[in-house]
């Protein structure tokens, strides 16, 4: 990867270009160029895809699922945590799309590029999320209880712990933020729904705790906030600082 303006002044001094190019390829891509080798990195890659795929068609159905006992149960953690299962669909497409050039498995700009959309979309999540509970809980809506809500918070909660260890173990492999994200987001889709659990049980026997579903929710929301909001934070300069990068082909 090198930067169009080293290449240019390269027309000028041969010796210059040399050490303007080593640079550029160094800031231009990842930590993980030194320490995979190139088939590992695409080995990497290849796990990293088929993660995604699995994450995408898991958390649809746990979605779907999830917003039918949201508004069928009027939970609001049911609701946050559907919202980020849809958010975890978007962040798994993102990251296919981020490793979806075998070229570019090393590219820091793609990246941040990648980084950069999740934290847009985290942002935009939390703020339904929060809308959801705050309108919830100043409405004083008690979540009402059966199996069904127990076996989908069962089932989210494991299956998104799983996807978060997952990509964990492959973004710090990767060195990519752009995993590590999707499996924040598949880690705060478990906390959610072991709270559906919780708050659920807890209503069960403790009918005046009718708040605690709702306040899950906005706790969910402000993390999710947050996160999106120090992400764009530290990788829009990132964009910035890479753009003038391509592939030399």
């Amino acid at each position: 990867m090198f930067c169009r303006k080293c290449k240019k002044a390269g027309m000028a001094s041969g010796e210059t270009v040399f050490v303007t190019e080593c640079m550029c390829v160094t800031a231009g891509l990842l930590e993980s160029s030194m320490r995979l080798k190139p088939h590992e990195a695409q080995s990497y890659r290849k796990k990293a895809l088929w993660v995604s795929w699995i994450s995408i068609v898991v958390t649809l159905i746990l979605a779907v699922a999830a917003f039918t006992v949201s508004f069928m149960r009027h939970s609001a953690s049911a609701f946050g945590f559907a919202f980020d299962a849809t958010l975890d669909v978007l962040s798994s497409v993102i990251v296919l799309w981020r490793y979806s050039n075998a070229a570019a498995v090393h590219s820091a700009h793609r990246e941040y590029i990648a980084c950069v959309v999740l934290g847009i979309v985290f942002v935009l999540s939390s703020l339904c999320i929060l809308g959801k509970a705050i309108h919830d809980l100043a409405t004083r809506v008690p979540p009402e209880v059966d199996d069904f809500l127990f076996s989908v918070s069962i089932v989210s909660g494991l299956t998104c712990a799983v996807l978060a260890v997952a990509k964990f173990m492959l973004g710090r492999v990767l060195t990519s933020r752009a995993l590590i994200t999707d499996g924040f987001n598949s880690l705060v889709g478990a906390i959610m729904g072991f709270s559906i659990l919780i708050s659920a049980e807890v209503f069960k026997h403790h009918t005046d705790v009718w708040f605690l579903d709702g306040t899950i929710g906005v706790l969910i929301g402000l993390i999710i906030l947050a996160y999106g909001v120090k992400l764009l934070k530290d990788m829009v300069p990132r964009v910035r600082q890479t753009r003038n990068y391509e592939r030399f082909e």
